[in-house]
């Protein structure tokens, strides 16, 4: 079966940003397919079919997007937003706990990605749109195992895209700042705590809950979103909210300077 509305696969989208996504991108004229770990208890918003999903499972990916291809006749944009937090110092994670947080933030991107591309290819047309932070270029304390996946999301971003361009493709990156979600309520918290962190890891807990209950609003994501899937010219990067200004601030301001702020907002010793 072909369709003709544009299609989109989002993973994650029971909740948060992903389910804002799914909700604009419908706004926008698409057919859309929302995916969680299990969704058999919910409702779908109107114009949103959901599948079951289980990202770290290769054979999950792979079935799923044969399904979409095989109802709706194509998949013009897959939203890799599905993904899990973590916090505490970078020692207070053991190898296993962090390649878990992988294992859903940068492989299931992989995964999903490797799923849909040969897809894309082969129609000469897709945007695969990858939710990234504002924490994938800025250095953050006490999220030191998120931060690395979401720089891999980025750097693996920026390499494909300029693999996959020749044929039709685009793979651009979302980077939203604080959003209010429940992120910090659904963190990994650490598996190996040590009494030396104690402190600083509950002010970082405060500043986390503070920063989110204050952040930006998941349409604000959502727009970006869409902006990705349908701009004539995408751009590779769509900063959220503060991640614009903090990027720009990155880049031009000083690196001990901007160090000494870091450490400043996260009542580090200087």
């Amino acid at each position: 079966m072909t369709t003709t509305q544009p299609v989109a696969l989002v993973t994650g989208a029971s909740s948060g940003i992903g389910k804002s996504a799914a909700l604009a991108l419908v706004e926008a004229g698409f057919r859309v397919i929302g995916t969680g770990r299990d969704t058999t208890h919910l409702t779908p918003p109107e114009g949103v079919t959901f599948l079951d999903l289980d990202v770290t499972d290769e054979a999950s990916a792979t079935a799923v997007v044969a399904q979409v291809i095989e109802r709706c006749g194509q998949i013009d944009v897959l939203v890799n937003n599905a993904g899990i937090g973590s916090a505490g110092a970078a020692e207070e994670s053991s190898v296993v706990q962090a390649q878990k947080v992988f294992d859903i933030n940068f492989f299931g991107v992989l995964r999903m990605t490797n799923a849909v591309l040969p897809h894309m290819r082969a129609r000469g047309s897709g945007r695969i749109v990858n939710i990234s932070s504002i924490v994938g270029f800025m250095p953050q304390p006490y999220m030191a195992v998120y931060a690395a996946s979401k720089h891999a999301v980025e750097g693996y971003s920026e390499s494909l895209d300029h693999e996959v361009r020749e044929y039709g493709v685009r793979v651009l990156l979302i980077e939203p700042a604080w959003t209010s979600t429940a992120f910090d309520a659904n963190s990994v918290s650490p598996d190996l705590p040590l009494d030396v962190y104690a402190q600083h890891r509950q002010v970082f807990a405060e500043y986390m809950a503070d920063a989110v209950k204050g952040g930006d609003d998941p349409s604000l994501v959502a727009n970006a979103i869409v902006a990705a899937a349908t701009d004539s010219k995408p751009k590779l990067r769509y900063p959220v909210g503060q991640s614009g200004r903090v990027g720009t601030m990155r880049r031009l301001v000083p690196a001990r300077m901007f160090d000494q702020q870091l450490r400043k907002l996260n009542r580090l010793p200087a």
